[in-house]
């Protein structure tokens, strides 16, 4: 498996089968494109690889939307690779490359990768204003050489799959419906920094999150979650909100209390994987109406998460 973080770093010593996307999220459409390709280029021996690109398209083809990314660059590597890619280029996306006609970028695809086979969507497009369409690039197959295969839209309940219905359940909080909409639990990476002591005091002590800016989140809620630490699994409860209780400031809080844990967990880089949420942030009339919520909102993530590890 490699990574590479521009297309013209590839050497075309292998004939290669070729997808292209911004993935992110790699959800459950993705994963179908991803296993059917695998399994279509098992018998041929051909490379698997999946060429996507960072910033996303959408990023810089209009106005930016705030805490957009489902995944990290990293993150969305290590899913691509996991679901059968042997080589992920994550190509910078800018002005030079919107430019780029889509000829020449096929051009690129077969200097670069000897690309053999073309795996994309039924809307997908490439090249300056989206000239590369899939007729555009069945007729340049033919011309130079590559099949095209086009996948068929996943659906989920009747719910086409896309990275930007996630997005919105999460951002809503839904997220059963947005892990059932990934295939897995919502992952929200960050790093332990400290915080006011507060939940220790309550007597449910918390890790406290700093994210990195684009990545998405849930709504503000409480929620039932599990990370990993030195490879053993944890419950945990978060708070994501501003904690009207404690506090009468409006910065946005990530939390969370780890079921069971005693340790130093300060600089430490934790990951979230989202199970359900559990109930809305509001505030309480006195602190010890707020501790003897905090003790139900264990109880429901044990109850959650129990129940999350059945059904996986």
């Amino acid at each position: 498996m490699a990574n590479l973080d521009s297309l013209t770093l590839a050497k075309p010593d292998q004939p290669t089968c070729v997808t292209i996307g911004a993935f992110d999220g790699v959800h459950r459409g993705h994963k179908q494109v991803l296993q059917e390709l695998v399994a279509a280029t098992r018998a041929s021996c051909l490379r698997t690889a999946a060429l996507t690109f960072f910033p996303h398209p959408r990023q810089v083809l209009a106005p930016p939307i705030p805490h957009f990314y489902l995944t990290t660059p990293v993150e969305r590597a290590r899913l691509l690779h996991q679901y059968g890619m042997d080589l992920v280029i994550t190509h910078p996306f800018n002005d030079g490359v919107r430019s780029i006609r889509a000829a020449d970028f096929v051009d690129l695809l077969i200097t670069h990768l000897d690309m053999r086979e073309l795996w994309v969507g039924p809307n997908f497009a490439l090249g300056y204003q989206r000239e590369g369409d899939v007729p555009f690039l069945q007729k340049q197959g033919k011309a130079k050489g590559f099949a095209v295969h086009v996948a068929d839209f996943f659906s989920v309940d009747g719910q086409p799959v896309s990275s930007s219905s996630i997005r919105t359940a999460i951002r809503a909080g839904r997220i059963e419906e947005a892990n059932s909409l990934l295939g897995r639990p919502f992952r929200l990476p960050g790093r332990v920094v400290a915080g006011d002591g507060r939940g220790r005091a309550l007597g449910f002590p918390t890790a406290n999150l700093t994210i990195w800016e684009d990545h998405a989140y849930p709504a503000s809620g409480v929620y039932a979650a599990e990370t990993t630490i030195d490879g053993l699994r944890w419950p945990a409860a978060v708070n994501i909100g501003v904690r009207p209780t404690v506090t009468a400031g409006d910065q946005l809080v990530i939390e969370a209390h780890l079921l069971d844990f005693a340790g130093d967990l300060y600089g430490k880089e934790l990951a979230l994987d989202f199970v359900g949420r559990i109930r809305n942030e509001i505030r309480f009339n006195g602190v010890d109406r707020l501790i003897a919520q905090l003790a139900q909102d264990v109880a429901e993530t044990r109850r959650q998460v129990k129940a999350c590890c059945v059904r996986c």
